[in-house]
């Protein structure tokens, strides 16, 4: 491998964990505007974020387990893994380069909700909201390792406490994560090479984990998310155009 391939590898999996223990969630789309042009395929890049995003989520998760209501993932979780196995099959048989322009425009439309729509939609946590919520995070998560923004809408609308909605965003990530990176393996995308830069990038990830720890207290997450969603519209529209 290139020694410049493992610096941007290790680069933007460091970013993407300092991303996510800053604001909650997001290491997916961080690392998902770099994976697809360092791996030989679009769905190994896939394979490499869930695999490292699972270590994003096992610390809080085991963190917070006091806190968690099964209940509140009864309907999403089931749903998210039913369509996000179908989604995962989906990739195999799409063309990388299809995929890769497909993945800057969820970019660009994820970048412009969080920016200008996020903060006025509250939507009830009613069993059709999850249903809804839980294949739409499905098709994200399968498709392009970013199953986080419609989940997010919901935890948001049915967590009590900021402690709760830690609690439920972490455990619905680590077992999605783990689950779609047991589907990739069953469709061949855990590969050699996805293995070899999973354990280059996997420090990466802790440190990155560690500075977001550091300054999360001097820094102003919602500052940060502004800077993340418009580096995000950026590297969309460069997918596009690529």
């Amino acid at each position: 491998m290139l020694t410049w391939t493992l610096f941007l590898l290790f680069l933007f999996v460091t970013a993407a964990g300092f991303t996510q223990r800053v604001t909650g969630f997001g290491f997916g789309i961080i690392a998902m505007t770099m994976l697809p042009y360092l791996l030989p395929s679009y769905g190994e890049a896939t394979a490499l974020s869930g695999l490292l995003a699972i270590f994003t989520a096992l610390i809080p998760a085991i963190q917070m387990r006091g806190l968690l209501h099964w209940r509140k993932l009864a309907v999403i979780l089931p749903v998210f893994l039913a369509v996000s196995f179908f989604a995962v099959r989906m990739v195999t048989g799409v063309d990388s380069d299809l995929l890769r322009h497909i993945l800057g425009g969820v970019l660009i439309a994820v970048s412009l909700y969080f920016l200008f729509i996020s903060g006025r939609i509250h939507l009830p946590p009613r069993v059709d909201v999850q249903a809804g919520m839980g294949a739409l995070s499905g098709l994200m998560g399968g498709l392009f390792a970013m199953q986080g923004p419609p989940a997010v809408i919901y935890f948001l609308g049915c967590a009590d406490s900021k402690d709760e909605y830690i609690a439920l965003t972490q455990w619905y990530f680590l077992i999605g994560n783990a689950a779609m990176s047991l589907f990739r393996a069953g469709n061949g995308l855990v590969t050699p090479t996805v293995l070899r830069m999973w354990c280059f990038a996997l420090p990466g990830v802790f440190l990155g984990l560690w500075l977001g720890k550091k300054v999360y207290a001097r820094l102003r997450a919602e500052r940060l998310r502004k800077v993340v969603y418009a580096f995000l519209a950026v590297a969309g529209f460069a997918a596009l155009l690529a």
